[in-house]
């Protein structure tokens, strides 16, 4: 008498042991249909977890036909997932994409653009930091922050006027710097 527990078999659904004796055959028939070994594996890895995560185990008196009806759904419906999801993709290129005369055109900029815009917003940037304190604080709550000239002079407790001077000669001061 057996008293470690139940052996493999007997803890097993017929299903998960024709799964075992059909393993090798299974991944044939998968990749015959995918045309990949890869997706071949992965699909009798996901065929396995199936059928040895189910609560209540599947009893048939035919295991092997009903193993490769689930394995055929199991493909049938990755296929699906996969064509559903390159529709989505193309959707979305579409609706994405500029056409000019049947070719599609890149809106991205060249790399050269995106160096130099890089390379000015960092000379901006610094030269905003070099201002006096005062002109860059008005500078930066009216141009960069977007208030107003009168919210700008409320905050820096200022005149309507100060702020109108600041930020004109802030900006004569920053085009002079940064002209090439």
């Amino acid at each position: 008498m057996n008293t470690s527990g139940p052996s493999r078999d007997e803890g097993q659904s017929a299903l998960l042991r024709a799964y075992f004796e059909k393993r090798t055959n299974l991944v044939r028939f998968f990749a015959a249909r995918t045309g990949s070994l890869e997706a071949a594996e992965d699909l009798a890895q996901d065929l396995y977890l199936k059928l040895s995560t189910r609560e209540d185990p599947l009893e048939t008196w035919a295991p092997v036909a009903l193993l490769y009806r689930i394995a055929t759904n199991l493909m049938l419906d990755r296929a699906r997932a996969a064509q559903r999801s390159a529709n989505r993709d193309a959707g979305w290129r579409m609706v994405a994409r500029t056409d000019l005369g049947g070719a599609e055109i890149d809106d991205a900029p060249a790399a050269d653009e995106v160096i130099v815009s890089r390379q000015r917003l960092s000379q901006l940037i610094d030269a905003v930091a070099e201002l006096p304190p005062q002109m860059g604080r008005a500078f930066r709550l009216h141009k960069l922050e977007g208030l107003s000239q009168i919210q700008t002079a409320q905050v820096m407790g200022v005149s309507v006027k100060a702020v109108e001077k600041h930020v004109s000669v802030a900006l004569r001061t920053l085009i002079r710097k940064l002209r090439p």
